[in-house]
């Protein structure tokens, strides 16, 4: 397997460092459009770093990223950029006949007239839409495939193979008790993929009536989440599980609540009320004249780069699949987790641990891909695929999942 990463921020980094470790893949191309933060993840690996280059690549050039995987010889594309870049790295994969893996959907837009009750254009729609076209190709789009959508839904299809006759509810539900020295607002994962899902309307399927709409910030709930993390209250967030799990698996119903906690829901809020979550440029004057700048890209540049946060971050983040049902006529309720310290994750791997979260599952994936282990053609999420194998290389890989009977 030659892969080409394309994106070498936070989440890019952490893929090359777990990468390093695993003999399944003869190259990859690490790839950013900046030339010196790809070198610098090629460069960080050292001695382990021998299968890996470095190469400067615009995500919106559907031209260069053929070119660049011509040049490599890659026969996969691993998207670990922000969702803005998923419709031109997917559509440059397909049209040169390689596979392609993201954890980050295409984007949705919300029913222009009925946001909060509706759905307009969903997570994914736009891939979906091109599944025959892959298949046609003989190719895999292995869509949604990080933490959270990813690992959560490969609990989701453990639960409805092997632990449930019935299911009510899957419920994926995150939370965490990570601080921050030194930040009164510090964000541990991408702001612009955080206002993105946070602000934009949740979606809920209910069999019987489908994907449906409410207000951001909706039905909170508290949610006791294992391994000291504690009680922490949960939102529904638009996510991309809710759009892919009921694909494939029979649930009454299915939501995503994130524990985002009151600070973080109010600092959104107020970019909303302030117009700064918008992606449109708007003009600003400058001693140089008018520039044009997207308000949301303004706040991220002013926020404290996700990746760079580890050696002050403390605690640990969670991410898992709650499910309801009946097994054997009893009624069944558990939550499959996995949960990783910034300690331990800083400590082996020198990245924070919600990047690092992300970036172990479609290294996983790879390696069941080149395995034959994991396979088919067309556009997929996580849940297609066999679980077992999925949570046995996870342990394999040294960060066990875990299971608790509520």
């Amino acid at each position: 397997m030659r892969v080409l990463l394309v994106g070498a921020g936070g989440v890019g980094t952490a893929i090359t460092r777990i990468a390093a470790r695993r003999p399944f893949f003869e190259y990859m191309a690490v790839a950013d459009y900046d030339m010196a933060r790809a070198e610098s993840a090629v460069a960080a690996l050292g001695e382990s770093g021998a299968r890996f280059g470095a190469l400067r690549l615009d995500a919106s050039d559907p031209a260069a990223v053929r070119a660049a995987l011509e040049e490599h010889r890659c026969d996969v594309l691993l998207n670990a950029t922000d969702p803005r870049f998923v419709m031109p790295l997917f559509e440059a994969a397909l049209a040169h006949r390689v596979h392609y893996l993201d954890m980050a959907m295409s984007l949705s837009r919300p029913h222009p007239s009925r946001p909060y009750q509706e759905c307009g254009v969903k997570l994914g729609d736009a891939q979906f839409d091109r599944s025959a076209d892959w298949e046609a190709a003989g190719r895999l789009a292995l869509v949604g495939m990080g933490v959270e959508p990813g690992l959560s839904d490969v609990f989701a299809r453990y639960a409805s193979d092997d632990l449930f006759d019935e299911i009510d509810e899957i419920g994926i539900r995150d939370g965490a008790d990570l601080t921050v020295d030194g930040y009164d607002f510090a964000p541990s994962f991408n702001i612009w993929t955080t206002i993105e899902e946070c602000l934009n309307p949740p979606v809920v399927y209910e069999k019987g009536r489908g994907w449906f709409t409410t207000e951001p910030f909706s039905d909170p709930e508290v949610f006791d989440f294992p391994e000291g993390i504690g009680p922490v209250e949960c939102v529904n967030v638009e996510h991309e599980e809710v759009l892919l799990v009921p694909r494939r698996l029979d649930a009454r119903r299915v939501t995503f609540k994130y524990g985002l906690g009151d600070e973080f829901i109010g600092v959104l809020r107020t970019l909303h009320k302030l117009g700064l979550d918008r992606t449109e440029p708007v003009s600003v004057e400058s001693g140089a004249g008018d520039v044009m700048v997207s308000p949301r890209d303004v706040v991220a540049a002013c926020l404290p780069d996700p990746a760079g946060l580890g050696e002050r971050m403390h605690g640990k983040t969670c991410a898992g699949t709650w499910v309801k049902g009946v097994k054997d006529g009893r009624p069944r309720e558990v939550y499959l987790y996995h949960v990783v310290d910034n300690q331990w994750s800083m400590r082996e791997y020198g990245s924070q641990a919600v990047v690092w979260q992300t970036a172990i599952n479609p290294v996983a994936a790879l390696e069941l891909l080149a395995g034959g282990v994991w396979g088919g053609s067309g556009v997929l999420g996580p849940e297609a695929m066999p679980p077992r194998p999925f949570l046995d290389l996870l342990t394999e890989y040294g960060t066990p999942w875990g299971m608790r009977e509520q």
